[in-house]
């Protein structure tokens, strides 16, 4: 399974990393501004600020707009985790819109009849692999808090374009060739396709009236005509289709509910960090900067192949942590206290040592100890943030988990494989359970991260975060580093070169890389593979002390920055 992952990976990286040229960052003092992987989806959440509409409203027409345009990463069948800040009080909330695996779901519903895990399209192309979508249940329960213009109008950029027609982008093209290492199901090229049946092309035009149908539903119903109703019985059946049909139920729909819950947030340099608690692995992510804090790598930059290497080690150190213990915390115990006490971090940073070894053992906390997760994450998700005129901000991550998500559509959409996000097994070869096991209810581990950074009065600094599967955490904090330690850009930290280290897996973005640093790594006994790992879809705002805004969009994607006066 991990090797095929890898093999997709592959193919996003050689497909789609040669893309747009990095841009200048935009730069303006206080405005509304917004950042997403589609400009459809930019001008969507830009409309809707014109208006007068909150950073929540216009998060809810960039996201619909993204389903409609980006339909490969995330919609209205999928899940969201979301951070906002809100600029009246300082005060940051976390929402978790996570799928949820319907009451049915069992431990073993990835294990094949002789007890041994499925492939990996096994298990994403059947019903089994769709988790309750969360995101539109998130947006909706924040934009009755939080927003300000008519929920119906928040939908008008989006139907206006599925029923007038859109050119159709490169990225979605690349995703439905014929040539593509991870093809579309029959499904997904019914419902993408040229009048003849052929598959799109970069720069058609293409109408989806079905997508029409369901946001007007949505738009005017609100969000329970996706919960309830015939779009939902059209869920469950496409659910409990074979091969291997699921479990989910019109009850499983009606009762989910997204959860308002208190953001993680940890020092980093002279910033507070916030991100959401698990089942997101933010967790994580601040055992990355705290380990990384205890190293001298904010004074060697981004040109000193020993950073580099500081931050391939600390890397390795937080996915041992991550891969052991973070799971939904509804169901079981997540050991954050311990994973972020500032002794256990000192302790952790103190194993870096001089050379690359063997991959680090994870932290024993004889409480929890549970056995290891090597669940394998696709790179379905997008990015957005947004801030409003009031200078509140929206930064959220939002996923169907793999390309085009299960490969099953209703309405007009795709349904999620998020419950792919499991772990396959319920033990490890020792018998002991794991954290991030299957069960009926829970949400599955993610590695989706929205990160929102303040200043030590509580004032905005930055907001940021990116797609990429188990790569989110690297990319963030790569990100992170550049800007608060480095003091880059937003756009010249996006831009830094991506190094993944998981375990015994260390690849990076090669090109990028100077040989001087490729060579330093080498001394150090990294030897940097290319070609996967590196599609990350990083998207930010950084505003500095004298209240100038700037926002980076990642040029290996389609996105792009609009500052809204």
């Amino acid at each position: 399974m991990r090797k095929l992952c890898y093999l997709i990976i592959a193919i996003f990286a050689t497909t789609l990393a040669a893309a747009k040229p990095p841009v200048a960052p935009k730069v303006a003092k206080q405005t509304a501004a917004i950042v997403a992987a589609n400009p459809m989806a930019v001008e969507a959440g830009a409309e809707i600020l014109r208006k007068g509409g909150s950073a929540v409203d216009a998060a809810v027409a960039a996201q619909v707009m993204l389903g409609l345009v980006e339909p490969q990463s995330s919609g209205v069948g999928g899940g969201s985790f979301m951070m906002y800040f809100d600029a009246r009080t300082n005060v940051i909330t976390a929402l978790d819109g996570r799928e949820k695996a319907p009451a049915g779901a069992t431990p073993d519903m990835f294990l094949d009849e002789h007890g041994k895990p499925m492939s990996y399209i096994q298990a994403v192309r059947t019903g089994r692999s769709t988790g309750v979508p969360g995101a539109m249940r998130m947006l909706s329960e924040a934009q009755a808090k939080l927003g300000k213009l008519p929920w119906r109008e928040l939908f008008t950029p989006a139907i206006r374009a599925a029923e007038n027609g859109f050119k159709v982008p490169q990225r979605l093209a690349n995703f439905l060739s014929p040539d593509f290492g991870f093809p579309p199901t029959p499904e997904v090229r019914a419902l993408f396709h040229r009048p003849d049946g052929s598959p799109l092309q970069a720069g058609d035009e293409f109408k989806n009236p079905a997508y029409a149908k369901t946001l007007r539903r949505i738009a005017n119903e609100g969000v329970k005509a996706l919960y309830e109703g015939e779009i939902a019985k059209e869920i469950v059946s496409k659910t409990h289709e074979a091969p291997n049909p699921g479990t989910m139920t019109l009850q499983d729909l009606a009762s989910y509910r997204a959860d308002w819950v208190k953001p993680l947030c940890g020092p980093y340099r002279e910033y507070s960090v916030c991100v959401p608690p698990p089942p997101s692995s933010g967790v994580n992510l601040l055992q990355f900067l705290a380990i990384l804090d205890h190293t001298d790598i904010a004074t060697r930059g981004p040109s000193d192949p020993q950073s580099w290497f500081l931050f391939a080690q600390a890397s390795r150190l937080m996915y041992a942590d991550r891969d052991r213990y973070v799971a939904d915390p509804q169901f079981i115990p997540v050991p954050v206290d311990k994973l972020l006490n500032p002794d256990y971090l000192a302790e952790r940073a103190r194993m870096i040592g001089d050379r690359i070894g063997p991959p680090p053992p994870a932290g024993q906390f004889a409480s929890v100890w549970r056995g290891p997760d090597a669940t394998q994450e696709a790179q379905g998700t997008s990015h957005l943030v947004v801030m409003d005129a009031e200078g509140n901000v929206v930064s959220m991550t939002t996923t169907v988990e793999s390309i085009f998500g299960s490969g099953r559509t209703v309405g007009g959409f795709v349904l999620n494989n998020q419950l792919t996000d499991f772990s396959y097994r319920p033990t490890d070869d020792s018998g002991a359970p794991v954290a991030n096991a299957v069960q009926g209810g829970k949400r599955p581990r993610s590695s989706m991260s929205p990160i929102v950074v303040v200043d030590k009065n509580g004032k905005f600094v930055a907001a940021f975060g990116s797609p990429g599967g188990s790569s989110i955490l690297d990319y963030n904090t790569k990100t992170a580093v550049g800007v608060l330690a480095w003091k880059l850009s937003m756009q010249q930290a996006i831009e830094l070169p991506n190094l993944i280290a998981r375990g015994n897996d260390i690849a990076g973005e090669v090109d990028r890389f100077s040989p001087q640093v490729l060579a330093g790594l080498r001394d150090r006994g990294i030897n940097l593979e290319a070609g996967r790992a590196e599609n990350s879809g990083l998207h930010g705002l950084l505003r500095h002390p004298d209240g100038t805004l700037e926002g980076g969009a990642d040029s290996r994607r389609e996105g792009i920055v609009r500052l809204v006066p």
